[in-house]
């Protein structure tokens, strides 16, 4: 069973154009937010404001009760869940009882394969991608 997601921590992993803006909406509402991405520059706003940074996708997943993606491509979100390596990735170290959101537009298959892997240990996944551009995640406008 999940935990109710009121005051629970949260990892945001891809911290872009989108996730920026979607990420500190949630900073904007008390969130303690754990914040990833390739590359630190495109987190700094977030950290400014409070967020905590990560290394690596596994560290901010385990800090979290809910762990939300918001990537590029399929194929990031293959890397990111997964890993490089096998026992690797966000669902490997989430917390059992965890809730993951990918909120990429990806595949179908590939969003079948995270929540079956995910619920082997009752973690809880969802694909819910959006669309709406930077402009959408800035004004809370994302459907």
């Amino acid at each position: 069973m999940l935990m109710p997601l009121l005051p629970r921590s949260i990892a945001f992993i891809g911290t872009g154009i989108m996730g920026s803006g979607m990420a500190g909406h949630l900073i904007m509402n008390g969130h303690p937010l754990h914040v990833h991405n390739r590359t630190r520059e495109k987190a700094e706003a977030l950290l400014e404001r409070g967020a905590t940074w990560h290394d690596t996708p596994e560290s901010a997943a385990n800090a979290a009760d809910v762990v939300i993606t918001m990537l590029g491509l399929p194929s990031d979100v293959e890397q990111v869940y997964f890993g490089k390596t096998a026992g690797g990735g966000v669902i490997a170290a989430a917390k059992s009882g965890s809730l993951l959101i990918d909120m990429t537009t990806s595949s179908p298959r590939l969003a079948e394969r995270i929540s079956s892997v995910a619920r082997e240990r009752n973690i809880e996944a969802l694909d819910a991608p959006v669309s709406g551009g930077d402009v959408g995640a800035r004004n809370k406008s994302l459907v």
